[in-house]
This record gives structure tokens, sequence and C-alpha cells, in this order.
């Protein structure tokens, strides 16, 4: 039973992370700590569940066997309903593992990273993909999600070339996933004097970002390079080697971070993005062997996807996956994300079943 085995391998690694939370090492490292915590913590409903399931299993197993050797008529009568008692439970118990483990659930625990790049429109762009940041950093402080800024470019207007945020929470992979692809705005920019509106794009990509058990990283397969970073920072920025450029030879990514004073800090940032990156390629190259998962897409999923436009003018925001339109520009913008993801998450449910 595919649904057993899945169970299994749940269990199997709840019991593997009570393990590895009751190592020193583990506990000293304060991010791995919290890391292996959250994932226990999403596993636990599955799990506990899954327990009582087989508990439930063994007590009929057991009064199955009772029927073989007593022959008490009443005490068999008392075990013909308390097995039926327990097979009725049994399948509440399968229903309600199902529903976690089916559809949306397989999101359940996942981490991400979002990456933001200007598009086209220069400074007009970068000043997009900042209110991009800003609106899910809004979304991200009303849902209750942790957000950790990985990697920023900012520009001296206060856009970003490029802006890279982790994102940790209950759903966030859910409600974020269908943002990939390219954003585009239609607004008059503060620097045109003729009041003539522009078209302007942003990129959007939102990955999952993996666990130890997903993707494996060979050192062999890295080159990492140290160097002063630039921008503010002040004297210690100039003087110390503190920004890392981590290389995969195999597939030529190149990922730098600079953010952070400390080197450790910077690299450890770098492999999060480069594994986030890695397991991406893996899902692309998979949804394109799969013709049946690419049915039931949002959209066709290629980042060069435009997904959605922010309108100023009409104070209107639509969705062109789903031809969904919304006039709340101003509270979407602001992180009032809901009546989107909403309307997409019930469209792939909807796709589907098609």
């Amino acid at each position: 039973m595919a649904m057993i085995e899945q169970l299994v391998k749940l269990e199997k690694r709840y019991e593997e992370l009570e393990q590895l939370l009751g190592k020193q090492e583990v506990v000293a490292d304060q991010e791995t700590c919290n890391r292996y915590a959250k994932e226990l913590s999403d596993l636990s409903e599955p799990v506990m569940l899954f327990r009582q399931y087989k508990n439930l299993s063994k007590q009929a197993d057991d009064l199955e066997h009772v029927f073989k050797e007593k022959h008490d008529k009443e005490f068999l009568e008392l075990a013909v309903a308390e097995v039926a008692s327990l097979k009725i439970q049994k399948s509440g118990l399968e229903e309600k593992l199902k529903v976690l483990l089916a559809g949306e659930d397989k999101d359940m625990g996942i981490d991400l990273i979002v990456e933001i790049r200007q598009g086209t429109g220069g400074g007009e762009a970068a000043l997009f993909a900042a209110d991009l940041y800003r609106m899910y950093s809004q979304y991200a402080a009303a849902k209750g999600w942790q957000i950790e800024l990985m990697s920023g470019s900012p520009t001296e207007l206060g856009g970003f070339k490029e802006v890279v945020f982790s994102v940790k929470g209950k759903d966030a992979y859910k409600r974020l996933k269908f943002e990939s692809g390219v954003h585009r705005v239609q607004r008059v920019p503060e620097t045109e004097a003729q009041g003539r509106i522009h078209t302007s794009t942003a990129t959007v990509a939102v990955l999952a970002e993996p666990k130890e058990v997903d993707l494996v990283v060979e050192q062999k397969d890295l080159r990492i390079d140290t160097y002063r970073s630039s921008g503010p920072g002040g004297q210690h920025m100039q003087k110390t080697d503190s920004a890392v450029r981590i290389t995969h030879i195999p597939t030529g990514l190149v990922v730098a971070c600079q953010d952070e004073r400390s080197q450790l800090k910077n690299k450890t940032k770098a492999m999060r993005i480069l594994g986030a990156r890695l397991l991406d390629i893996r899902r692309e190259a998979e949804i394109r062997k799969a013709s049946q998962e690419r049915k039931s897409q949002i959209g066709s999923g290629d980042r060069s996807e435009k997904i959605r436009t922010y309108n100023f003018p009409d104070r209107r925001v639509t969705d062109h996956r789903i031809n969904f339109t919304s006039h709340r520009l101003e509270a979407i913008l602001d992180g009032d994300l809901d009546e989107l993801s909403d309307a997409l998450i019930k469209a792939a449910e909807e796709k589907k079943h098609e």
C-alpha cells in the first residue's frame, strides 16, 4: 500500500530527527537544531496518527486470533463488536492520513528561497523588484512566517537589481509557489516628467529549500572563492575577504554572498541558495519528463512566462494564468495576498481533476 510505505518513511525520518536532536553537536549549532526541530514538528501529526493506526491494527489482529481460540458465545459477541469498532476507527484515521499526505500537503514543511530580479525597464524595474520584496515581506509578517535576507544588490534609488531571501513557516511554500514567473507593472515612474505610463518587469523564482535527505552536494564539485565585499560596510568590508563565491562545476551555477561580515555565514547562505537552485533544476527535469504532471500545472511554469500585471491607473491586479482580477492593488502590494493565493490554489486543485 503506497500510503503505508510513505508513512513508514516519514516515521523513520521522525525517529532519525529525534536521535539527531539528542546529539550535543547538533544542540550546539542553533541553526541546524532549529531546522531539525521544525522538520520534526512538521512530521509530528502524520507520524502520531500513523502510530495510532498501527496500534488499532494490532488490537484488531489480536482479537481476530482470539476468534480461533475462544468458543464462549458471549465473549465472541463482544470481540466481534470490538473489532467492528476498531475498523471504523481505523477507517477514520485512514481518511485523515490521506488528507495529510495527498495533494497540496506534499508541500507541508517545505522552506523556500525566493529570488527577485529586475527585468526590463531599468531603474523603474529595480524599484518594482523592491516593491515585490516588500509585498512578500509584509505577507510573511502577517502570516507569522520567518523571513531572512540572503543576498541583495541594491540600487542608488532604493530598488534592487536582485534580492534573495528565505521564508520559513506553515503553508509558506503552498501559498507562494505559484509566484514564479514575470511580474509586470504599468505605472507612471516618479522620474517621468511627461506623466506617461511605463511598463516594467521583474522576475520571481520560488525555490524549495532542500533538506539533507533531498540533495547531496559533493565538495569535489565545488570551487569556493573568497574576495573583499563591495558596497557599504566601512573599513571592515574593505580589509576582510568576507565575501564568498561558490561555483558548482558540473552545472556552472555560480552563487555569491557578501551581505554578512562573517565569511562562514556568507558561505552558509551561498550553499543554501545553491542547493535550492540545484533541486529546482532536478525538479524541472522531472516535470518535463512527466507530461501528466505538466497538465496539472498552473501556467507553463516557465520563468519567462508573464504571470501577473499590476496596473496602477486602474488600481487593478490581474493574474493571467487563471484570468483572475482584483481591484485591490494597494492592499495586495501591502502584503494582502490571500485572495490571490486562494484563487491559485483552488485553480490548481481543479486542474488535477480535469
